[in-house]
């Protein structure tokens, strides 16, 4: 059994998350810049058996998805002819960087490094696959 990765994918920035073997437990990875993500997963995929992927989908409160797809679809376009033969699911990621910030709090982090975003994105990847494996257990 391969891993689920998670991507909290960003303009700037994406955050990532990875499950262990078992798909017990959700790990913050690292943050990259999303120029060099393609790259990034690549040797990762030649390195790393990695069963599924699960990226954020920015959605309103409405329930409409927010702007931000209008840069993640063209990823999600590039991925797929990249990677045919990894599956890519789409997950609510609504709240995940106000959870990352109080998780951090919770965690004790000092305030100087709850301010860097490159953290917040990779602990936001990280709720993001946690979400999704609460969801895979509830549905199993």
């Amino acid at each position: 059994m391969g891993r689920i990765l998670a991507i909290d994918y960003g303009r700037k920035r994406t955050g990532l998350a990875v499950t262990d073997v078992l798909r017990i437990t959700a790990n913050p990875l690292l943050t990259i810049e999303t120029n060099n993500l393609m790259n990034w997963l690549t040797d990762y995929f030649a390195r790393e058996q990695v069963d599924e992927v699960v990226i954020g989908h920015p959605t309103q409160m409405n329930g409409q998805e927010s702007e931000s797809m209008n840069y993640i679809r063209p990823f999600l376009g590039v991925f797929k002819k990249t990677f045919p033969d990894k599956p890519i699911t789409m997950y609510d990621e609504r709240f995940t960087s106000v959870l990352a910030h109080r998780a951090m709090i919770d965690g004790g982090m000092k305030k100087k490094d709850r301010q860097n975003k490159a953290v917040v994105d990779k602990i936001a990847a990280c709720i993001i696959l946690e979400g999704y494996l609460e969801k895979l257990r509830v549905e199993s």
